[in-house]
């Protein structure tokens, strides 16, 4: 088997008002990007406008990169800190008072790796309520976040993490379970 990446080049993996969308957010995210710090409000606002479903209170920082905002759901008093990566191909939800922490990374997308032209898969990530997604965290397509699981700091999380529970390591492993004081 030989693996075409001529192809792959040239399926459609989008349409094209998806590719006007994205054309358009790349413009407008200039707006996200260069906003002051504490201007959560004016980028729920951004975010909102080009589809996105955001929550009361919802705090995302600047430097944080979204792919496809229509394709967020993030509820209330949650945060998506610094530099943050969702690579939303397929909706990523996020449940309300969720932390995801600076430079961690959501990818809700990939390829299938079996077929020669390596076609893009857009699978869903969710992460429930209460959860926390500490530093530099991945979490990779078709992974659910348990409600109140804590994902630590570089841990790499490809399988479902159950409620209340702390993983860490690569692959994430189960260190026990959060009980709250």
């Amino acid at each position: 088997m030989t693996i075409d990446i001529a192809a792959t080049r040239h399926a459609t993996k989008y349409t094209h008002p998806e590719m006007l969308r994205r054309i358009l957010w790349m413009i407008c995210r200039i707006l996200f990007r260069f906003s002051p710090r504490p201007f959560f409000a004016w980028r729920r606002l951004i975010l909102r406008f080009f589809g996105a479903r955001v929550g009361r209170k919802v705090n995302v920082y600047s430097s944080a990169v979204i792919y496809f905002p229509w394709n967020l759901k993030i509820g209330d008093w949650s945060s998506i800190g610094e530099e943050a990566l969702i690579y939303n191909l397929g909706v990523v939800t996020v449940g309300c008072s969720v932390t995801i922490s600076q430079r961690a990374h959501l990818c809700a997308g990939t390829h299938n790796y079996r077929k020669p032209d390596l076609p893009l898969v857009k699978h869903p990530i969710d992460v429930h309520d209460q959860a926390w997604i500490c530093a530099d965290a991945f979490i990779g397509p078709q992974v659910t976040i348990g409600e109140g699981a804590v994902v630590g700091a570089r841990a790499v999380v490809v399988k479902d993490v159950q409620p209340w529970t702390v993983v860490a390591g690569n692959p994430a492993r189960i260190l026990h379970k959060r009980e709250l004081e």
